[in-house]
């Protein structure tokens, strides 16, 4: 067989931003020419940072899924001091982005973007997952304007019967019943949570604001006191479809919220969605972000190559430094000795994955072929790679 994918395999085109899981680049695969996204986290910062569950948890959950409307997971794999994820790359920018650039957001633009997250919603509750974090920050446009849900960061999987308890989100889009359930105890939440959070964001897109006044300072007290006392003030510019099916996602009951596929299609402000041609992204959306230039803030690009400490780009020569220093120094700080621990940790639990390898394997008939041929077909990767990872300034 060949050998196992690996950071070798991608030319780094150039770096993009920071994101709950590290920092994001542009790649490319070499042997097939795709661009993907690539995810990477140093694994001594996430053990220092607690935050190595979190990884594992959405490692998990993107390798069961895949979805038109979702930022999927293509490959994982790890060196000795990073973890990377590689994604669907999406160039069009996220969604607070452009409110941020004052983009104004039309009924019909936010229509398609609700259409589009309720397949997607739709699609994880098939799955038993609840995102927990639905916000314009984590819905990425690709270059013609579709809307794609990322980070399962703090996403989770209820199976049936079952309810969450943890008090998890970001408390501006986070549902009512989250903080009821956190203080009383009580019976915990649902699927229904993500709906609520779609309506936050939805008006948020129309308005510019958010339609209740909250910050992640807001004691939890405070804002079960809100929800039952302050009223939703919906613009009179807005058709009194939408605002009909915006007061229904943002009901504060879970039982009679908007929270699946069905009650999205029956309203009357999505009658006219011909729901096969927007699954199959063939409406057009009305806002295309500018083609030709990255949505993203440049400044990510020379903090990697300047003030970065372990650039991507001279990744092998200190790698090689690395196993020459391992070789020669006394293994007696027992102050390492956790780290270490969680580094070994790691190595092994993590879970390499390989969507296309997957694919392939279910595209061949597999009874023509012995499973060991198939294995050796599916494992070999082309081994003449670069040994330069990246041109631009290894000097």
């Amino acid at each position: 067989g060949g050998q196992a994918m690996n950071f070798d395999h991608f030319q780094i085109l150039r770096a993009i931003g920071k994101g709950s899981f590290g920092k994001v680049c542009i790649v490319q695969k070499r042997d097939t020419e795709k661009m993907y996204a690539m995810k990477y986290m140093n694994k001594q910062q996430c053990i220092e940072r607690d935050e190595v569950r979190n990884v594992f948890r959405e490692l998990e959950i993107l390798q069961e899924i895949e979805h038109v409307f979702l930022v999927n997971l293509w490959y994982s794999f790890q060196d000795e001091e990073d973890m990377f994820m590689v994604v669907d790359l999406l160039l069009g920018g996220d969604l607070r982005y452009h409110l941020q650039q004052n983009v104004q957001f039309t009924e019909e633009t936010v229509k398609l973007y609700i259409c589009e997250m309720a397949l997607a919603l739709d699609y994880l509750r098939s799955q038993h997952i609840i995102h927990r974090d639905v916000k314009p920050d984590n819905i990425l446009l690709d270059e013609q304007g579709h809307a794609h849900l990322t980070d399962f960061n703090i996403a989770t999987i209820i199976r049936d019967g079952e309810r969450a308890t943890a008090l998890a989100g970001t408390k501006p889009y986070m549902a009512p019943e989250i903080f009821h359930s956190f203080l009383s105890g009580g019976t915990g939440y649902s699927f229904e949570v993500d709906w609520w959070s779609l309506g936050i964001m939805a008006y948020e897109l129309l308005r510019g604001w958010r339609p209740y006044d909250i910050h992640s300072n807001n004691p939890v007290e405070s804002l079960v006191q809100l929800f039952s006392t302050v009223s939703v003030q919906y613009s009179s510019a807005w058709s009194k479809e939408m605002v009909a099916l915006l007061r229904k996602l943002l009901t504060v009951n879970p039982e009679h919220r908007f929270s699946c596929l069905a009650h999205i299609q029956a309203s009357a402000q999505l009658s006219g969605v011909v729901w096969s041609d927007v699954s199959e992204k063939r409406v057009e959306p009305a806002f295309v972000p500018n083609k030709g230039r990255l949505h993203c803030d440049p400044t990510f690009e020379l903090e990697e190559m300047i003030l970065e400490s372990r650039p991507l780009h001279k990744k092998k020569k200190r790698l090689a430094k690395n196993k020459s220093r391992d070789n020669s120094k006394d293994s007696s700080q027992s102050e390492n000795d956790y780290l270490q621990e969680c580094l070994e940790a790691i190595q092994q639990d993590f879970v390499i994955f390989n969507r296309e390898k997957l694919k392939r394997s279910q595209e061949q008939p597999s009874e023509s072929v012995s499973a060991s041929e198939t294995t050796e077909e599916a494992e070999a990767e082309p081994l003449h790679m670069c040994s330069s990872v990246c041109s631009s300034g290894s000097s």
